[in-house]
This record gives C-alpha cells, sequence and structure tokens, in this order.
C-alpha cells in the first residue's frame, strides 16, 4: 500500500493561514477608507471602527508574516517573535469575530452555530492560532 509523504507541520499550517489571511485582509481592505457613517450604521464609535479595520488587515499580515518567519528563519529569538505574533493575530481575529457575531444579536447560540457558520468558521481559525501558534519543524 502506497503510503502519502506528509507535510512537515509549518508548511501544513500555512496552507492554513493563507485563506484566512486573505478574508481578513479582503474584510479590511473593503472598509477603507473608514468613516464616521459606516461606523454609526454598525452602531460603532470612530475610534472602534478604526480598530477593527487595523485589526483585521494587522491580523491578516500578522499571520502570513509571523508564518513565513517561521519557515525561513531558525534562530531563536526569530522564531519565537514569529510564535508571539502568530498568537496575537489568532487573539485579534477571535476578538473581531466575537464582535460581529455579537453585534448580529443572535436569538440563541443555536442559531449563531447553524445560520452565521462563516464567522464561526473564522473564529475558529483565528482560536487556533491564538492557542496553537507557530508549528515547530
Amino acid at each position: 500500500m502506497p503510503v502519502l509523504p506528509k507535510l512537515p507541520a509549518p508548511f501544513a499550517t500555512f496552507l492554513l493561514r493563507i485563506p484566512l489571511a486573505a478574508l481578513f485582509l479582503q474584510q479590511g481592505f473593503d472598509k477603507l477608507p473608514f468613516d464616521a457613517e459606516t461606523a454609526e450604521g454598525y452602531g460603532l464609535s470612530l475610534l472602534v471602527w478604526f480598530f477593527v479595520v487595523a485589526g483585521e488587515i494587522g491580523a491578516g499580515l500578522g499571520l502570513l508574516t509571523a508564518g513565513a518567519a517561521g519557515i525561513i528563519f531558525r534562530g531563536k529569538i526569530i522564531t519565537e517573535a514569529a510564535d508571539i505574533l502568530t498568537r496575537f493575530s489568532g487573539i485579534t481575529m477571535t476578538c473581531i469575530m466575537t464582535g460581529v457575531i455579537w453585534l448580529s444579536e443572535p436569538d440563541s447560540l443555536l442559531d449563531v452555530l447553524l445560520y452565521d457558520y462563516v464567522h464561526v468558521s473564522l473564529y475558529a481559525g483565528g482560536l487556533y492560532f491564538a492557542l496553537r501558534g507557530n508549528a515547530k519543524f
């Protein structure tokens, strides 16, 4: 029976990072230029709206940068910094998705799980990287 070779963990998790980061970058760049009218439409202040936009773009870039740094560099300091950046990006993603789900004012948790699966999936992806950090070779 032929055995499929396994992809090293840093490369495999990088394949998870690409679509997750692309979605966050797309959502962040779609909100540019940010203005008070759009923020008010969601019931947010301009300051909170700024942090949402910056968080989405920063989390996407951070996730890609930290993943690439974890693959390319082997130094202890750089790999630890990349791990921290991955975890921070994941925390940022989960915070943003918590806010999105919260602002939708669902009737129950079941409504969120059944009908808001896109945001739940993004939340789970962010939570994975927040808890896992960078995979080691």
